[in-house]
């Protein structure tokens, strides 16, 4: 077993077939995390865990207001193992694959105790940041019919940041944050350059609505 693009191609094919349509996680989506991980891992890294665990982290994805949102990795790690054994994976293996996927997802709360599992959760919250961070974020709000700002209180000035409520301020919540939660040094560096990208287009934002953005947002977790 290794990262050969054969093996690629196959894990593709298997989860085409059984990704749901979503925009912000979809294909592109695994083909995504994938390219972030192989930037982060380095020569201990197993690449043939990190592969399948990239291409099978999302096999369940339930949507964010879910009540059982925290178990779609367990799900996805329980759904992968028939998959890994077609693929011929052995039980050790199968078992890191598992563990990675399960460890990935923020709302699962499970602590990654493997190199390719601490990279694989970078990699999937990479894909939250950045230029392509803000057309998810965007992308998944609107599927939740949430508004994506409080024309009066934009950037909650005087009232409590609410994300189930509008887009921005889930930037707030978790977003900005996210640099200081990474696991491995090149995801952090990663993070907070994607970070400065999205301070970028708030202060652009900001200025098109009339509301300045507060410094406590444009000075947020970028290093600064």
């Amino acid at each position: 077993m290794d990262g050969s693009a054969d093996l690629r191609s196959r894990l593709r094919a298997v989860v085409a077939q059984r990704m749901e349509t979503d925009p912000a996680h979809d294909l592109a989506h695994l083909d995504r995390v994938w390219v972030n991980a192989q930037n982060i891992a380095d020569e201990a890294t197993d690449r043939s865990v990190l592969l399948a665990a990239c291409y099978l982290h999302d096999l369940v994805n339930l949507p964010k207001d879910d009540p059982e949102r925290h178990l779609a990795s367990r799900k996805s790690a329980q759904k992968s193992e028939p998959i890994l054994r077609e693929l011929g994976y052995n039980e050790t293996q199968i078992s890191a694959i598992q563990h990675a996927i399960e460890a990935h997802s923020f709302s699962a709360n499970i602590t990654p105790e493997t190199p390719e599992a601490c990279i694989l959760r970078d990699a999937d919250r990479l894909d939250a940041l950045g230029a392509i961070g803000v057309a998810r974020n965007f992308s998944v709000s609107g599927a939740l019919g949430r508004t994506l700002y409080d024309a009066a209180d934009p950037f909650a000035a005087n009232r409590p940041l609410d994300d189930l409520a509008f887009s921005i301020d889930h930037w707030k919540v978790k977003l900005l944050a996210l640099p200081d939660d990474m696991l491995t040094e090149g995801g952090a560096d990663l993070a907070r350059r994607r970070t400065q990208r999205m301070i970028r287009f708030l202060e652009e934002f900001a200025d098109e609505i009339g509301h300045p953005l507060p410094a406590d947002w444009s000075n947020s977790r970028t290093g600064h």
